[in-house]
């Protein structure tokens, strides 16, 4: 993968209003190709809130999810016509917020669609976002998560009071399989408290802050690598060194971003014995996220030994 480029907005922005006029033309055109979806119409920016809403909605909703492919990076998304077309005729949207997939504002706000409901993951949680260095990564807080499965079910239910019932106990049902996630995550704490870990970025901190695992890598090196800058070479030599020196007993890395610094860490760990575990911004093939986190609690688990 290339890295990333700043600020995604920017980069977007263009692009959406050259789809714009597409867009518009798209939904007056007649044929079933162009008919609205049935049931509640949703639109997630990732997979990641597309799978909790598939599993909320059912047959009741029809999702599209903007970023569905595992070898894309979310912050390098190029908008395009159809996805346009979704947004301005979603009842329903959903979002991570806290800068990482603004594009989702930018083409709700070219589409008109003034009805919709926004859904914020960022907001929702309760954090500050407004704070330096914030994670926007919030998809790897489950208590996050289930905060943003509550609002879903509030959103799908304004949308279609005739489903309620459906919508609550599916809910229900994904409240309780998020809880056994924190009870996973609570249980291997006791095994990973204080052991020390390197990333390439901050994707999974969250994850690794509830398991009590101390991040060793400078925080230059992962925002560096997060925002696509290069990393200052002592910066660098300091991050290897945590591999090098046996200090990180753990390296984390995201696989859709790759370049010559996040490479020589990757390889850096090799070199030492140290395990690598991959972790991602959207669903793996196959996986619903409940199913893609516990592989991810297990994958560490492994990796030390638990």
């Amino acid at each position: 993968m290339s890295k990333r480029r700043a600020p995604l907005s920017a980069r977007v922005a263009g692009a959406v209003v050259g789809v714009v006029a597409i867009g518009l033309a798209l939904s007056g055109c007649s044929g079933s190709a162009y008919d609205p979806p049935a049931g509640v119409r949703v639109v997630a920016s990732t997979n990641v809130y597309g799978s909790l809403a598939k599993t909320i909605g059912g047959s009741q909703v029809t999702v599209t999810s903007i970023i569905d492919d595992p070898s894309k990076d979310p912050h390098e998304y190029q908008a395009d016509a159809r996805t346009q077309l979704a947004i301005a005729r979603a009842q329903v949207v959903i979002e991570n917020g806290g800068g990482y997939d603004d594009f989702v504002d930018t083409m709700l706000s070219a589409s008109g669609n003034t009805k919709v409901a926004l859904i914020n993951a960022v907001k929702t949680s309760g954090y500050d976002s407004s704070i330096a260095d914030f994670n926007e990564h919030v998809f790897y807080d489950y208590a996050t998560v289930r905060k943003v499965v509550d609002t879903m079910v509030a959103d799908f239910t304004k949308a279609d009071p005739s489903h309620a019932t459906l919508f609550a106990d599916r809910g229900a049902s994904l409240q309780r399989k998020l809880a056994a996630l924190q009870e996973s995550e609570l249980n291997l704490s006791g095994a990973t408290s204080g052991v020390a870990v390197a990333i390439t970025e901050p994707v999974p901190n969250y994850l690794l802050a509830a398991l009590g695992m101390r991040v060793v890598t400078p925080i230059a090196f992962s925002e560096a690598v997060d925002r696509g800058t290069d990393v200052p070479a002592a910066v660098l030599q300091q991050t290897l060194a945590t591999l090098t020196s046996g200090e990180a007993k753990l390296l984390v890395y995201n696989v859709q971003t790759r370049g010559p610094q996040s490479d020589a860490v990757l390889a850096a760990a090799e070199k030492a014995g140290i395990p690598a575990v991959p972790v991602s911004e959207t669903l793996p093939p196959g996986l619903d996220y409940v199913t893609w986190q516990r592989g991810v609690l297990a994958t560490i688990a492994q990796a030390l030994g638990h």
